[in-house]
């Protein structure tokens, strides 16, 4: 793949992805480079503590092989570390999508591009929380 890697002629300079996972949403952008990540002004060791998020975070850009011709820069918000991950590793697969159409297939076909749409649950009143209810007393 990574001679296919290389973006098409005439195209822009700086690419952008949105990427969403429970919570969480992460705005990356993509830019010609040495292959520097900062991940809301932190490398990805620092950000990504533990070694799982991180490997999840930067996959794309290792199953693509671009990781020394890109730049990314990252901004995180909202949910916790897991899912912050999950929103970079969509947010890059879209951004990588932009910069070379050609890695749009190999990323579909590998889940990079697909929404996990799986949400929190909403507490529903008169109960404890969103399944769980208060103790039932028969007498």
């Amino acid at each position: 793949m990574s001679s296919s890697a290389q973006p098409l002629e005439g195209a822009k300079q700086r690419f952008y992805g949105t990427g969403r996972r429970k919570e969480s949403v992460a705005r990356v952008f993509l830019t010609f480079g040495s292959g520097q990540i900062t991940i809301n002004g932190r490398t990805p060791d620092e950000y990504f503590r533990n070694v799982t998020w991180r490997n999840r975070a930067v996959e794309p850009m290792k199953f693509t092989e671009t990781a020394g011709s890109v730049d990314i820069v990252a901004t995180v918000k909202g949910g916790g570390v897991g899912g912050q991950s999950g929103a970079v590793r969509m947010g890059l697969s879209r951004a990588l999508s932009l910069f070379n159409p050609e890695l749009r297939a190999g990323l579909r076909k590998n889940g990079f591009l697909t929404r996990d749409s799986r949400m929190k649950e909403r507490k529903k009143y008169g109960q404890k929380g969103a399944r769980k209810r208060f103790q039932f007393s028969k007498r």
